[in-house]
């Protein structure tokens, strides 16, 4: 197993692998990095018409075997990039990794599996496709390797960045190399060269920053309130925000205070929200906070399904908690 720099290093130079397989937790990087292998092996007239992407999920093996089958013409280079490989039975597997025996130097194919999907490194599966194709695992970058890349973006555009403003953006990205380069591209259009990009900067413009406001709509949850409640609800729709996202916020918050309350960390990347997730937490027993996350988990069902109106579903939701919560704080 190489590491994605190595694999970097190792296709710039024009050393090729005739097969890889990519996982890992940031299917961002996987993305960015099969086009990067096909781009390096494939001529630019061919990159269209040779650069086959296949689904695993929604490809028979029997079908994806007829496409691996079909030899490139002399000359030409094909790349294979096969979806979620970990769907097929292990018989399967084995039948399509039989077909890169003996290796063509024509053809490059690249198997991975999404990060929701990432085998165990023990598995019967991991150790079959890894003894046939090179292994590269992509995660998350670390808040100290995200927080240097979003200031040598933006120091490429000439735009600084405040401190303050560097960790919360950080702590919004929490590692997803994906959401770097959508973040720092907003705030590069959006403010000009040799200007600071400030916390406010951030708050405004950054994706995720529902998270933060997610506190607010809580906060009035916890306080029992029913009107401001449904004033910041409709709030978080007016800007945007569907009501899918916010229940499944609200789920991730509730959820994180159990886990505070609990001595365990909160969900994702949020320790330094710790402090404030504690505060919240205090005003609730446990019982209380598994009856709040089984009401979300019901509407957000209902949601999904469509049996309600949303906009009614979210409203009735935060309606029951807030009246709960006045009754148990008055």
């Amino acid at each position: 197993m190489v590491t994605p720099q190595r694999l970097f290093q190792e296709v710039s130079a024009g050393r090729f692998k005739p097969a890889y397989y990519f996982f890992g937790t940031e299917d961002y990087r996987i993305t960015e990095a099969e086009k990067f292998v096909a781009r390096q092996f494939l001529p630019d007239r061919q990159l269209i018409t040779d650069y086959r992407k296949i689904d695993g999920k929604k490809t028979s093996c029997a079908d994806l075997m007829a496409e691996l089958a079909n030899l490139p013409m002399l000359g030409e280079r094909q790349v294979f990039a096969v979806s979620d490989f970990q769907s097929y039975t292990p018989t399967e597997v084995e039948m399509v990794l039989r077909l890169l025996t003996p290796a063509d130097p024509s053809r490059i194919v690249i198997f991975s599996s999404s990060s929701s999907k990432t085998p165990k490194k023990n598995s019967s599966f991991f150790t079959t496709v890894s003894k046939a194709a090179e292994a590269v695992e992509f995660r998350k970058l670390s808040n100290r390797e995200a927080a240097g890349l979003i200031n040598r973006q933006l120091q490429q555009a000439e735009v600084k960045i405040e401190p303050e403003a560097l960790k919360l953006l950080t702590e919004l990205i929490a590692g997803n190399r994906g959401a770097i380069e959508t973040e720092v591209a907003k705030l590069v259009n959006y403010k000009e060269p040799r200007e600071t990009v400030s916390v406010e900067d951030v708050k405004r413009i950054a994706a995720g920053y529902e998270i933060f406001n997610v506190f607010q709509v809580a906060d009035l949850i916890v306080a029992g309130d029913p009107g401001k409640v449904l004033r910041a609800i409709e709030a978080l729709l007016a800007n945007g925000n569907s009501p899918v996202t916010i229940t499944t916020l609200l789920q991730q918050h509730f959820i994180s205070l159990y886990l505070v309350k609990n001595g365990k960390k909160p969900l994702g990347r949020r320790g330094f929200l710790i402090p404030k997730l504690s505060e919240q937490a205090a005003k609730y027993d446990n019982s209380q906070l598994e009856q709040i996350i089984i009401e979300i988990a019901a509407t957000d069902s209902e949601l999904r399904r469509q049996r309600l109106k949303p906009e009614t579903a979210l409203e009735m939701l935060a309606l029951t908690i807030a009246r709960g919560n006045k009754e148990v704080n008055g």
